[in-house]
Parts: structure tokens; C-alpha cells; sequence
């Protein structure tokens, strides 16, 4: 199976001409045509701005660390 990707004009007749890599053997082949809809002339969306917010500890007496949670030997 081989996979050529390009970009391609449709002429007002609805046509287009596809030229194939040299390795392509003459004769009939299986072809599939992907039409992106979204290429053209569609403005690209903007990216999404996500706020951020500060945040903290819930509780500064817990920290959580690892000496809190296993003892001083690490267990």
C-alpha cells in the first residue's frame, strides 16, 4: 500500500489529476480520496485560554510529606 499526500486545485468541472510515484505499476488500482472539508478558506479556531486561579495548601499545618506520612525511617 502506498499513501501519497498533497494538495490539489478541483477545477470548475469538478476535476482533478492526481500524478503517482514512479513505483505505481500501470493498470487498475483501489484508490481512496479523503476530502478535509476544514482546509480552504475557514479561519483556524483561536486556542482555548484557560484562567488560572492561585491556590494554596487546604490546611498549612499538612504538608504531606514524606516523614509525616511514613515516620523518619521512610516506612
Amino acid at each position: 500500500m502506498i499513501t501519497v499526500e498533497t494538495k490539489v486545485v478541483v477545477t470548475q468541472d469538478h476535476k482533478l489529476t492526481v500524478e503517482v510515484p514512479a513505483e505505481v505499476q500501470p493498470g487498475w488500482h483501489h484508490i481512496v480520496v479523503l476530502i478535509d472539508d476544514r482546509s480552504g478558506s475557514q479561519p483556524k479556531e483561536p486556542p482555548l485560554n484557560f484562567p488560572s486561579y492561585p491556590t494554596g495548601l487546604a490546611d498549612p499545618r499538612v504538608t504531606l510529606r514524606r516523614e509525616e506520612i511514613y515516620g523518619p525511617d521512610g516506612r
